[in-house]
């Protein structure tokens, strides 16, 4: 079930075309783009997360990351 978010959809969507487009500014490819993107969470989870939530914050983030995820063959 999706979770409702307090940020309204069209502020994910800005920063979310902001960050492709840099990531296509720089011709990245997708391994380059899942590195740097898994290195921004990380960051994100170690400077702004307490050590004790850091943990279970990083399995609800991956569970969540795991149910976007289509099955389909689309490329």
């Amino acid at each position: 079930m999706p979770q409702s978010s307090r940020y309204s959809d069209d502020r994910v969507e800005k920063l979310l075309a902001e960050m492709v487009n840099v990531l296509e500014k720089d011709k990245a490819p997708t391994d380059l783009s899942l590195m740097v993107l898994g290195n921004m969470v990380t960051n994100l989870l170690n400077t702004s997360v307490s050590p004790e939530q850091r943990r279970a914050l990083a399995r609800s983030f991956a569970d969540a990351l795991q149910a976007s995820v289509r099955e389909d063959k689309a490329h």
